[in-house]
């Protein structure tokens, strides 16, 4: 009699005790699962910002590289301006009448190239700027941020178009040094075209009626061009390894979630067969 009641009591309680296990285990299974569905949506989201400060990126990089190309472009200017000055020394006395129209050409010359050189420089900080607020503030607009970096490249392009336009002006001047006229001439514009470039008369003093030369202001762009580079490489750099640590913690999550899952179904099939 007593033996007859103990048996099932005994055999109730294991039973219970690995309910109690399969539901723990299956709370744990569920668990792992949801983490490993939050960290899919984390990586994803990693992805897609990696992806946009790429693309930031390479925008920077094409515009380094118009930089350094319109900074290598006014150099060979501003040699060619330099050797056209020299060889032109030697019919410095002739010019007399063509120097008020040339010291009018130039002046006009000079604050175009003003104007266009100071919009090209503050539509590029523009740029700069929205593009490190984008990286605090993701709400920021991209097609913005797409349409200001496109006005400033266009802007670039002008300022390099201007550039090959000028080197032109030189190369006309220097097939014109035959006539002892047009050696006057020309040595009066290469005067001037070299001090809008340099800032720098004959004599190599800073002329200062005039506030900047497009030397000056094409290398900051050219610096400039370099520090948005390096933002903006770094900033596709922590990109990634934020994408790179969300994808170590889903793999390691994943990892959890197929073990814990296949410990539960051994357990449930233990159960079943006890």
């Amino acid at each position: 009699m007593t033996l007859r009641t103990l048996t099932p009591i005994k055999k109730y309680g294991i039973t219970e005790r690995k309910k109690a296990e399969l539901d723990n285990l299956t709370i744990e299974v569920l668990d792992a699962q949801h983490e490993v569905q939050q960290l899919t949506t984390i990586v994803e989201a990693f992805k897609a910002k990696y992806t946009k400060f790429l693309n930031f990126l390479k925008i920077a990089e094409e515009n380094r590289a118009q930089a350094l190309a319109a900074k290598d472009l006014l150099d060979e200017v501003v040699q060619n301006a330099f050797d056209l000055r020299s060889n032109s020394d030697i019919a410095f006395n002739e010019i007399v009448n063509a120097d008020a129209k040339i010291k009018e050409v130039a002046q006009e010359m000079r604050d175009v190239m003003d104007k266009l050189i100071y919009t090209a420089e503050m539509i590029n900080r523009l740029a700069t700027i929205v593009v490190r607020k984008k990286v605090k503030n993701p709400l920021i607009s991209d097609e913005l941020i797409t349409m200001i970096q496109t006005v400033g490249k266009d802007a670039n392009n002008a300022v390099a178009l201007t550039l090959v336009a000028l080197k032109s002006t030189f190369a006309s001047q220097a097939a014109n040094m035959e006539s002892e006229a047009a050696a006057s001439l020309e040595y009066s514009q290469s005067m001037k075209l070299y001090e809008i470039l340099t800032r720098t008369n004959a004599k190599g003093e800073i002329n200062p009626e005039q506030k900047v030369s497009l030397k000056s202001l094409l290398y900051e762009a050219y610096e400039t061009s370099k520090t948005d580079y390096r933002i903006a490489h770094k900033a596709s750099n922590d990109a990634l390894k934020q994408l790179n640590h969300a994808k170590a913690q889903l793999n390691k999550a994943t990892v959890n979630w197929k073990s814990l899952s296949s410990g539960l179904t051994a357990a449930t099939a233990a159960a079943l067969a006890s």
